[in-house]
């Protein structure tokens, strides 16, 4: 099935603690249904100190589902994404604008 969510969309959280929240996915894992997303979704994790690196509290963006982000329209409103072919390529649109995503 055709990934509605890409890397590097920009999104808006519908659901959740960060629920109207926008950014932009840094990666997504299709088997799992999750993308991550910069600035949301945040966690503390506590590292270790190493050679390299401080120790201490790092805050770290975790996986959010799918389902609960929506792509963010010209408008900067939440979008549902469509699909439909234009020459010979497939391409997603926003379905309330009409606006072709991606080129």
């Amino acid at each position: 099935m055709a990934a509605k969510l890409r890397k590097g969309d920009k999104v808006i959280v519908l659901a959740g603690k960060d629920k109207g929240k926008t950014g932009s996915i840094t990666s997504v894992d299709p088997k799992s249904g999750k993308a991550v997303v910069d600035g949301i979704n945040i966690s503390i994790r506590a590292t270790r100190q190493s050679q390299e690196s401080q120790g201490g509290r790092i805050p770290k963006a975790m996986p959010i589902d799918l389902s609960n982000l929506a792509i963010v329209d010209a408008n900067g409103k939440a979008t549902r994404v469509g699909f439909k072919i234009e020459g010979d390529k497939k391409v997603r649109f926003a379905k309330t604008t009409g606006d072709v995503i991606d080129a």
